[in-house]
């Protein structure tokens, strides 16, 4: 059977309603956009998923769908089937959507989702506890953004996932890319931005299950884990998204989810 093979025994239905509602936040208080985001995903305010309440200084606000787009009508889509339980459902292209705008807001779903998944594990993913960033023995990625570090380099892995993370928001919130404006075009790269995108937020699920999973289980929060990561392979499966050799450091664990890929 395999590790990965036992990582799906944990129930995860119980956990659909944490990843249901991505509704905007304020920004007038960084408390109460805390609060919202526990009540948003079923938490008690003191604490988090991984404990979050221990490390709200690495908590980044949630983004939300352009609003100018039709973001907030197809995010009423995803809460709706979402909540049906069918999470391959869910991830579909709705009848008579447009495709860029689908992965637009899911792409912003998902950021949001790795997101708070790793800022919860701060305290445990440290420099001195994974000086580089990996998935296993096998797996190391370096980071390179094509502009400001242009030839890849060597970081610890919450380092990279920090400048990751920097790295998305920037492309969320060029409007070139990812338009505010309703009707206004997406370029014809989208789809190539969205999948550099997913190719790297596996990585940090990569990282995830291979350093932390243990922790993870000890904490009894791995049926929400294994939720999101089920939620976020089945839609990278539905349009392409990752290349399957990208894919490899969870193979295992992804072919018990969806097969064939």
């Amino acid at each position: 059977a395999g590790f990965y093979s036992l990582l799906f025994q944990f129930s995860t239905h119980r956990h659909l309603k944490k990843v249901r509602s991505r509704k905007t936040i304020p920004t007038s208080k960084p408390s109460f956009r805390f609060l919202c985001l526990c009540i948003s995903l079923s938490l008690p305010p003191a604490m988090s998923l991984f404990g979050l309440g221990r490390n709200q200084r690495t908590f980044r606000p949630k983004k939300s769908a352009p609003s100018g787009s039709k973001g907030a009508q197809l995010r009423k889509h995803i809460d709706a089937t979402l909540g049906s339980g069918n999470l391959r459902e869910a991830v579909k292209l709705p009848t008579g959507e447009d495709l860029n705008e689908w992965l637009a807001v899911n792409t912003v779903d998902f950021f949001n989702q790795v997101n708070l998944l790793f800022g919860t594990l701060t305290e445990f993913c440290t420099d001195e506890n994974c000086p580089t960033m990996t998935a296993g023995p096998k797996y190391e990625y370096r980071w390179a953004d094509g502009e400001k570090i242009k030839k890849p380099i060597e970081v610890s892995a919450p380092k990279y996932v920090e400048l990751l993370m920097d790295w998305i928001e920037g492309q969320l919130d060029n409007e070139s890319i990812f338009p505010q404006r309703l009707g206004a075009p997406f370029p014809p790269n989208f789809k190539d931005v969205v999948k550099t995108i997913f190719k790297r937020l596996f990585r940090v699920y990569a990282h995830i299950y291979h350093s932390h999973f243990q922790k993870i289980v000890s904490l009894k929060e791995e049926a929400h884990l294994n939720t999101c990561f089920k939620h976020f392979i089945l839609f990278t499966c539905e349009f392409g998204l990752i290349d399957r050799k990208e894919l490899a450091p969870l193979q295992e664990l992804i072919d018990s989810i969806i097969v064939p890929y």
